[in-house]
């Protein structure tokens, strides 16, 4: 990665990954079904900032720092294959094109897809020993329910990041 022979960029990296290893641990419970999770939006960042390479390095490790600080169960090496595609999705769809809200939409839409209703599936699945459909229908109404509440947080949240960019960051990052 030679972005990450970047001062600035392997700093802003590891403090991404400091937050989103941090806003893992907390969850917001809406009702006995939705809840806000946050650890999503760091990951988000560093693909728009970075690209979908440093997305991906992102992700995956903020889920292994997050079981080695707070382990909530069995370290499954599917959730971190889950984090990295997660951040390398947001980079593809966001890195180096307009931040609009149709195409946040879309990347919230594509790693929903991919993500939330396939990858963690999978991954449930297996780790449980349950069939995928019988993972996936109850968190199916979650994921329609938090789609648009985590589509306005990661707007809000790259639109405060593109300005911050924009200041702190060499022209060619920002």
């Amino acid at each position: 990665m030679e972005k990450l022979k970047q001062t600035h960029v392997l700093t802003i990296t590891a403090m991404l990954i400091a937050i989103a290893t941090v806003l893992g641990f907390f969850k917001v419970p809406l009702n006995p079904l939705v809840e806000l999770r946050f650890a999503f939006l760091p990951i988000a960042s560093a693909g728009m900032l970075f690209g979908p390479g440093v997305g991906a390095i992102v992700g995956a490790l903020a889920d292994v720092l997050g079981y080695l600080a707070k382990p909530t169960g069995p370290f499954f090496p599917g959730f971190t294959i889950s984090g990295a595609v997660s951040g390398l999705l947001y980079g593809l769809c966001l890195y180096k094109k307009p931040l609009t809200v149709p195409r946040v939409i879309f990347a919230q839409f594509v790693q929903v897809i991919v993500i939330s209703l396939i990858l963690n599936n999978i991954n449930l699945s297996i780790l449980y020993g349950n069939g995928f459909f019988a993972v996936m229908v109850p968190r199916l109404l979650k994921t329609f329910i938090m789609f648009p509440i985590n589509t306005a947080l990661l707007f809000v949240m790259l639109k405060a990041m593109q300005q911050i960019a924009k200041q702190f960051l060499p022209q060619e990052q920002a």
